[in-house]
């Protein structure tokens, strides 16, 4: 769904969060969904079936239905589900789906956006369809995000991958500093070595290879929009030697820097 622009999101009347009542099933239908629908649970126990899957579930656990799926639910009364239900359609066939079934691991951004979506429609709210597409677009992101980096994730616990994530913005918004991979694997409180192995794994690319790029992307930035020349770009971002400058920026972006300025 990547691919699909918010408008072509065809909002549907039926969405709401709700606590399921004691006796509430979902029950096999003459037919079966005729579009999409984004089926979250924020807390409770149940049981799922689906396409001859059967599922626990629980908080965080979230599906997106296809036209054509057949779900069949089931809860227990002593804990009953809460659920957020957002049906919709698209305008065009969509492509790269979100996966059927995942359970989320980090709620708060999802649900917030979750909240969000139903508020907007609570009371008569400017611009609410607007805002919907793009919150539902949103949505389909972080699933789509969550089903790509979920392996890469679960290999280091959440803490961890929180230090490391950490210390990737922190290199990003300070791209002009110095940075030692020492004193990075102190302020994350882990040794050189392990920092540098949990960076590459969880980032996907060596700390030293993290520091130049986001320099580079930088010097680009300024280049292009900040009326800066190439001296002054290249003492902003710490570089004593402006031929080095000049050949790193060309290794990594395949141009000069005269040629982008």
């Amino acid at each position: 769904m990547l691919h699909l622009s918010p408008d072509s999101f065809v909002l549907l009347p039926f969405s709401a969060k709700i606590v399921c009542e004691p006796s509430w099933k979902w029950a096999k239908r003459d037919r079966p969904l005729a579009n999409y629908d984004l089926f979250y649970v924020w807390s409770g126990e149940g049981e799922l079936e689906l396409n001859g899957e059967t599922y626990a579930i629980g908080k965080g656990s979230c599906f997106l239905f296809r036209p054509g799926d057949h779900p069949i639910a089931s809860h227990n009364p002593q804990k009953p589900l809460v659920l957020t239900y957002i049906h919709f359609d698209t305008k065009e066939k969509a492509r790269d789906l979100p996966a059927r079934y995942r359970v989320l691991g980090d709620t708060v951004d999802f649900e917030y956006m979750l909240a969000r979506y139903v508020r907007l429609f609570l009371v008569p709210t400017y611009a609410a369809d607007e805002e919907a597409q793009l919150v539902l677009k949103q949505m389909m992101i972080h699933l789509l995000r969550e089903d790509r980096q979920a392996p890469v994730e679960k290999k280091g616990s959440n803490q961890l991958s929180e230090a490391i994530h950490e210390i990737a913005n922190y290199i990003k918004q300070n791209p002009g500093k110095p940075h030692r991979v020492e004193d990075l694997a102190a302020r994350a409180q882990l040794s050189p070595r392990y920092f540098s192995m949990k960076f590459k794994e969880l980032i996907g690319m060596p700390v030293q290879t993290y520091m130049i790029r986001t320099r580079i992307d930088r010097a680009q930035h300024l280049l292009t929009y900040g009326g800066m020349n190439v001296t002054e770009v290249a003492d902003a971002l710490g570089y004593r030697d402006i031929f080095f400058f000049s050949r790193q920026f060309k290794q990594y972006t395949g141009r000069s820097p005269s040629e982008i300025r």
